[in-house]
């Protein structure tokens, strides 16, 4: 790090858990986020400012009003912009020394199987089971890190798949296959705006975990109630029946 890295990054270098040597492993990390709306937002600006070197953002949608109201990364100036350019913007103006590659276009199964197998940490940021999915697969069959959210109404959850333990569990351990993706829209069912920054900035935590090496990823699915300000914690274990995962 030179000296201006140095300052910048203080904070985390005062860290013990973090230190010199986490940081520099932080600036030299790719870490790649798919879907930048309000998980990914919260997700994506704090991995910027902590420092990771390149961000790869992924996502086809642009931006619509009713996006700004948990959707932080934007703002009115990129309406009908691509979510992915959007965000660049904003990191740029955050820490113009980080990296931004976007992806403005739906991954297909290739596309997305290169990513993963370049990235140190993978955040799925997405809303539907299918994409979901794919990602899980993709991190499986490359061993890289998972780290998974999701928000709806008052409700959150998160749950982190270090696929480079042999006896992980990977998101298909916990889910299956099967989700319907209408059931987690949020143009239908709503969601406050806080939840999803609260769940996206523990995304970006658990990455930062991953990559520093400071202490351990949380471990099971955490579930947060909004309504009651409570978290509850679910053991997680690897299914020996799992389709994706028992192969490994």
């Amino acid at each position: 790090m030179n000296d201006h890295q140095l300052l910048r990054y203080s904070r985390h270098v005062l860290l013990p858990q973090i230190d010199v040597e986490g940081q520099q492993r932080l600036l030299n990390a790719r870490v790649v986020i798919i879907g930048l709306g309000g998980l990914g937002s919260a997700a994506a600006l704090y991995l910027a400012a902590s420092g990771i070197g390149t961000l790869v953002l992924a996502d086809f949608d642009r931006v619509e009003l009713s996006n700004l109201q948990r959707q932080i990364i934007h703002n009115e100036a990129r309406l009908g912009q691509t979510k992915a350019a959007s965000a660049a913007q904003a990191i740029a103006a955050l820490n113009p020394d980080c990296q931004v590659e976007i992806i403005e276009q739906r991954l297909d199964d290739d596309a997305l199987t290169q990513q993963v197998g370049q990235a140190d940490v993978v955040l799925d940021c997405t809303d539907r089971f299918s994409s979901r999915y794919a990602i899980n697969r993709a991190c499986v069959a490359h061993s890289t890190p998972l780290v998974s959210g999701a928000a709806i109404a008052f409700s959150g959850q998160l749950a982190v798949f270090d696929l480079r333990r042999a006896d992980a569990p990977c998101y298909a351990c916990l889910y299956g296959e099967d989700g319907d993706d209408e059931a987690t829209s949020c143009a239908e069912s709503g969601v406050a705006a806080p939840l999803v920054g609260v769940i996206g900035s523990w995304q970006a935590l658990e990455a930062l975990k991953l990559i520093s090496g400071a202490g351990s990823a949380v471990e099971g699915l955490s579930l947060f109630d909004g309504v009651s300000g409570q978290w509850r914690q679910m053991a997680a274990s690897r299914d020996a029946q799992c389709p994706v995962c028992s192969q490994r």
